[in-house]
């Protein structure tokens, strides 16, 4: 593998990770009643519709038939993608859903 097909590869591995990281924030909202697409704009008001945002929204899962997505393993992934500010949005869903609970 020439130094142009390493650098292709590791550009579609970071793509493909980069959708799994928003599949799992999509489902992270199904999961909790949230919608995706709102949280994502609160947190990127200038941005237009993101269209990675929505491929995972049709693969998401009725919260019903989803596995429990951790807080804490959202949280890392959005981290591990630097996307503070939709951390810092899903961060405010976490604490009024933890309000509620009380």
């Amino acid at each position: 593998m020439n130094s142009k097909e390493m650098e292709e590869q590791i550009i579609r591995n970071y793509q493909q990770d980069e959708q799994m990281m928003i599949l799992v924030f999509a489902q992270w909202c199904i999961n909790h009643d949230l919608d995706p697409a709102e949280l994502y704009n609160k947190a990127y008001p200038t941005q237009a519709v993101n269209p990675a945002l929505q491929q995972a929204l049709d693969l998401t899962v009725p919260k019903e038939e989803s596995g429990e997505i951790e807080d804490d393993t959202l949280l890392g992934v959005l981290s591990l993608f630097g996307n503070e500010d939709l951390a810092f949005i899903v961060t405010e869903e976490m604490n009024k859903r933890k309000t509620k609970t009380r």
